[in-house]
């Protein structure tokens, strides 16, 4: 038996210190037996640094390699997110917009609002029928009181944080509490077994690095599964066609504007624009595709949007390659992050596809050579299937649009640009309400069937209904509905602003769980 007992992890940033913490912190007990967790990270080579929102997993793995989330948000610059409001997506008019909300339906468990909305909708939005979470958002309301213990929740909620100051705030916590060992050296050679695996790096300030198993978090350069192991990259650009970003850091007028809670996305004639909250900036950035619209348009556009303070901001452009890897998991080397692949951030998706990446390894991490490529197929299958989810939803809510005022809008909803999955289930949607119990029971699933209703409903789809499909549950449904109405008056009522909250904890902290 050869035991799998040194982990080494090329590159730091989130995917890197992330997948650290929660390997070292998952297998720490192994420590005095001789089980080590190495983070190798260039000196000279900077970190994206510009995915700024989450999802609610986060608050999960946090609590799991044992951070204190008031520390979270006196280091990281952090705020709440409670979803994500998408403006001008479907028809392009002023008032067009919904919300996809962290809060499933009220009674999700037990009845499918969904259907009941659509048989009787009383002129509500699908999100305020089913939720209190929108109206929390268009109050400035927090998802939480100062009295809510650490990670608790009253509303469902995620972050938006500064992802410099958050990588660097998990290196100090792997280094000093989880014994991870850092090392800053640049990779140099990659050095190969006669077998195929990866067997060491040569490093030009650390000397040669041995391993048993290594982790890409190379980013886009994807040293070790790309260059050193060839796995092919499988391009998805045919699908979703944004492939550029420009970002820009805006200062707030004020010092005690409102932060708020949510995404806002809204909708431009070549892309979208994404504006986050964060306690001392905004962060704020157009995704566009290049076939569609240059870069010095798309810039005008950013500027416009910001008006006359964004006039002379610096912006920084990146590029995007949309797509992820063949293989994830190849011999002894598994890719992270950027190396894995990478798809405009429309649902924050980037950071939960390193937690679940990561905490797949941690938890079925190989105790030998022997059984890695039981392990990898299983990791391949699993990976493959969450990025061909996550790729469907994020051309959702590009297929569902009504808009046709420029060539993107028309060619987003080209039948040979839809995924045949997904063109199944739209089909599917026209006659049945998305739900747990058909399309979305297995547990690789990313975003639940309630994740599709919002978007669905949120961009005025329509269900064709089976007359008197909905009168079983019926009575179920009105108590449903009468809770979220009770449950939307008790929230706004009772919780905090969001800015005075997060005040509240730099100030005094949160109760720890």
């Amino acid at each position: 038996m050869t035991p799998v007992q040194n982990i080494v992890i090329v590159g730091g940033g989130t995917a890197g210190w992330l997948t650290a913490g929660l390997i070292a912190a998952k297998h720490k007990g192994r420590q005095a037996h001789g089980f080590t967790v190495t983070l190798v990270e260039s000196p000279n080579v900077p970190t994206i640094g510009v995915g700024e929102g989450t999802w609610p997993t986060l608050r999960t793995s946090l609590r799991r390699i044992g951070i204190s989330e008031t520390e979270l948000f006196r280091r990281c610059d952090a705020a709440f997110k409670q979803g994500a409001r998408f403006a001008r997506w479907t028809t392009g008019d002023e008032d067009d917009g919904y919300y996809h909300p962290l809060m499933l339906p009220q009674s999700f468990g037990q009845v499918n609002l969904a259907q009941h909305w659509l048989a009787d909708a009383e002129g509500e939005s699908f999100c305020d029928a089913v939720t209190p979470q929108g109206r929390l958002c268009d109050a400035g309301l927090a998802p939480k009181t100062i009295a809510t213990p650490e990670y608790e929740a009253v509303a469902n909620y995620a972050y938006h944080l500064d992802a410099g100051k958050f990588a660097t705030f998990l290196q100090h916590h792997c280094c000093e509490i989880l014994g991870v060992r850092h090392v800053r050296a640049d990779v140099g050679e990659v050095l190969l077994s006669d077998n195929g695996d990866l067997k060491g790096l040569v490093t030009e300030q650390a000397g040669t690095i041995n391993g048993d198993l290594f982790v890409d978090c190379t980013g886009f350069s994807a040293l070790l599964i790309g260059k050193a192991l060839g796995v092919p990259f499988r391009s998805c650009s045919d699908i979703l066609f944004c492939d550029t970003a420009l970002a820009v850091q805006v200062p707030y007028e004020h010092p005690h504007d409102p932060i708020a809670s949510h995404t806002i996305s809204t909708a431009q004639s070549a892309g979208w624009i994404w504006d986050i909250g964060l306690p001392t900036r905004r962060g704020v950035g157009h995704v566009f595709s290049s076939s569609h619209t240059s870069a010095e348009e798309a810039e005008q556009a950013l500027r416009a949007y910001l008006g006359p303070r964004g006039a002379d901001l610096p912006v920084r452009r990146l590029s995007i390659r949309s797509g992820h890897r063949e293989q994830f998991w190849k011999g002894n080397c598994v890719a992270v992050g950027l190396a894995a692949g990478f798809l405009e951030p429309l649902e924050a998706s980037a950071i939960v596809l390193i937690e679940l990446s990561a905490k797949m390894i941690a938890d079925q991490l190989p105790p030998c050579r022997e059984v890695m490529d039981v392990v990898a197929r299983r990791f391949n299958e699993t990976t493959t299937y969450r990025w061909g989810r996550i790729i469907d939803f994020l051309k959702l809510h590009y297929a569902l649009t009504k808009r046709t005022d420029s060539d993107f809008w028309r060619d987003n909803v080209r039948p040979e640009t839809i995924p045949d999955r997904l063109h199944d289930l739209m089909t599917l949607w026209r006659y049945q309400v998305p739900w747990n119990i058909d399309e979305f029971d297995r547990a690789e699933e990313v975003f639940p069937s309630a994740s599709y209703q919002y978007v669905l409903y949120g961009m005025g789809h329509r269900t064709d209904l089976v007359p008197g499909s909905v009168d079983a549950d019926a009575e179920a449904a009105r108590r449903a509905k009468r809770e979220n109405r009770a449950q939307t008056q008790r929230m706004v009522a009772g919780l905090p602003g969001h800015r005075a909250l997060i005040a509240k904890i730099v100030e005094r902290g949160l109760q720890p769980v």
